[in-house]
């Protein structure tokens, strides 16, 4: 009989759920990527505001049936919620008039497919006795994709962007699409302002 120590035990219960909580991460994972103005300086901005115009747009580009100005009544509230907790705890305060830094965000949404074919990665040679291929698809995946764009701009001058992506279930709850819109706004605005 094989003796399993505590300490053992602990170990291993401790990589197993390390295992699945990076699985789970790594599922819903989005992808940031941020481009900054390197002539602004950063270091002054205490304000920001909304933009004046709007808070932001959606555009949707997956079917006939969209309509951008629904989705844009249940995400905006969660987004400008995010917006405003996550730029509270870098120390900014939103203004009323004259803020240093005005945003903006756009919620893009579209659907992506990637294919491929039977032989797409061998050569198109016979010297390599290979015989040619006719065309046929092995692999499709249609997903649904989207991207959270993020702008601040002083005086009408974008000088920070940062654009969150990541694949989206058709079938997820609402509560999932929120945490989603959080999660991204949060890894977003982790990179701001930038060093």
């Amino acid at each position: 009989m094989v003796e399993i120590r505590p300490q053992s035990t602990r170990i291993v219960v401790f990589l197993t759920t390390a295992a699945v909580v990076l699985a789970l991460h790594a599922a819903g994972a989005v992808d940031v990527k941020i481009n900054f103005a390197k002539e602004f300086d950063f270091k002054g901005v205490r304000t920001w505001a909304w933009n004046p115009q709007g808070l932001g747009e959606v555009k949707m580009a997956r079917t006939q049936e969209d309509d951008p100005e629904f989705m844009r009544k249940r995400a905006e509230p969660v987004i400008a919620e995010a917006v405003a907790a996550e730029m509270g705890r870098r120390g900014l305060h939103q203004a009323t008039a004259a803020p240093d830094v005005v945003a903006k965000y756009y919620l893009l949404l579209s659907t992506t497919t990637s294919a491929q074919e039977l032989g797409q990665f061998l050569p198109a040679t016979t010297q390599w006795g290979v015989p040619p291929f006719a065309p046929a698809t092995q692999s499709l995946e249609i997903m649904n994709q989207g991207s959270l764009v993020l702008d601040l701009s002083a005086k009408d001058k974008v000088v920070w962007r940062g654009v969150a992506q990541s694949k989206i279930q058709t079938d997820a709850d609402d509560k999932r699409r929120t945490a989603l819109i959080r999660e991204a706004v949060r890894d977003l605005l982790k990179r701001f302002p930038p060093k």
